[in-house]
């Protein structure tokens, strides 16, 4: 039996800051700002955090799979990096309010950037021993980044948001091929978060290992693999994307040590094969955990297609973990990405905040962060942001925390 992605959605926050704007507000060196290949990032806000995110990016997919068919999901699997309990998972939160049997499994998985496709790949693995073959999981890459960027040069490249992604028996948007994948694995301290307050970044070791995964799990891949070839087996490359300036560089080093091509030739195969996928991260930011499969909704939205294709991917997360592996994108697969419009009407619909107010908003969202006991959200649906982008949306945001339980109500 045929598994893969039936369906996907993301949810891209109501804000957006300028990062050219941010580099001057910081201060930051702007010769560093090319690098990045990004315009602009969503902003967190204070209602906001990865279950309200989560929710937003699968509720649209549950609601248009109707009662009856959203009954046949038996798996809710969450991947995050910004967990808010050390133990209590976001995916019970995430149960709750997509209203979802309580016949269900439930579960949250942590892998840095690499825990969407843990999440993936989890799923997968039990969705094939399930007796049902209708049987469904919902798949959530979820993230927001924390306090401990700001200020740094790691701040504008973070983004906030999650993606969905429905997983079932009718793979109207990716099959992934089976046994066909690639893993590179060993520690390294390139990035971390060991407290609320902290990031640990080492931007340069990041970069390196990100290289040497990419590099080794093509290899690998390649090993299990017979006759697999970098250019001619893919019509596209989907790379895990931080900041697009990141994936350009990665795909230059590949080609040149894999491929020996000269400079021309590598920036002909980027325009075409991998320049869509990252469309979407230099208007939204590093989605963390989420980002490799916003760069697949980038792709399928920028490169609608009538006919199947073969896609490679490659999935990173520091600490570190890495996979090559490949899919067939079905026929019409970009009808599936999203479900009121394409995700591109909502990048443009989230509101322009200037950096002051964006510092002003991503304070406050420290009353709400990891660890916090109680708190109330209440002043923030009297701002205008609240009046325009979230009243009468049927979003769900964070209302208060009492207790340590978080509560959420829909707008």
């Amino acid at each position: 039996m045929a598994l893969g992605i039936e369906a996907v959605n993301a949810y891209l926050g109501r804000a957006r800051v300028g990062v050219r704007d941010l580099f001057l507000h910081r201060g930051l060196d702007l010769s560093r700002f090319g690098n990045l290949g990004m315009e602009q990032k969503s902003v967190a806000l204070p209602c906001e955090d990865a279950v309200s995110n989560a929710v937003n990016a699968a509720r649209p997919l549950i609601d248009r799979l109707g009662p009856d068919l959203a009954a046949t999901i038996e798996l809710v699997v969450v991947a995050t990096e910004s967990g808010l309990d050390f133990g209590k998972p976001l995916s019970t939160y995430v149960h709750h309010h997509l209203g979802l049997s309580r016949r269900c499994r439930s579960f949250e998985v942590k892998h840095a950037c690499y825990g969407g496709t843990a999440a993936l790949r989890s799923a997968l693995g039990i969705l094939r021993d399930s007796p049902a073959p209708d049987a469904r999981a919902l798949v959530i890459a979820t993230d927001a980044p924390s306090a401990a960027g700001r200020g740094t040069y790691w701040e504008p490249s973070e983004g906030t948001g999650a993606v969905a992604l429905l997983i079932g028996s009718d793979p109207r948007v990716l099959t992934l091929d089976p046994g066909a994948s690639g893993f590179h694995t060993y520690e390294v301290m390139d990035t971390a978060r060991p407290s609320l307050h902290e990031d640990v970044v080492d931007a340069d070791l990041s970069l390196l290992a990100y290289l040497d995964c990419l590099d080794q799990s093509w290899a690998a891949y390649q090993a299990r693999v017979p006759g697999a070839d970098l250019r001619a087996t893919f019509d596209h490359l989907v790379l895990h994307t931080p900041f697009a300036g990141m994936v350009k560089g990665a795909h230059r080093s590949l080609l040149r040590k894999r491929e020996h091509l000269p400079a021309p030739a590598i920036e002909a195969d980027y325009a075409t094969r991998v320049a869509p996928s990252v469309r979407y991260a230099s208007q939204v930011g590093n989605l963390f955990s989420a980002s490799l499969y916003l760069a697949l909704c980038s792709l399928l939205e920028a490169e609608p297609s009538h006919s199947a294709r073969r896609i490679g991917l490659f999935s990173y997360g520091s600490g570190c973990a890495s996979e090559f592996f490949s899919g067939v994108l079905a026929p019409e697969a970009h009808r599936h990405v999203g479900v009121n419009g394409s995700l591109a009407a909502a990048i443009e619909d989230r509101r322009a905040l200037t950096p002051q107010e964006y510092d002003t908003l991503s304070a406050d969202r420290d009353a709400a962060a990891f660890g916090s006991r109680d708190t109330d959200l209440a002043p923030h649906r009297e701002t205008s942001l609240y009046a325009s982008h979230f009243a009468g949306h049927g979003l769900l945001v964070l209302d208060r925390v009492r207790d340590y339980h978080r509560e959420y109500r829909w707008t």
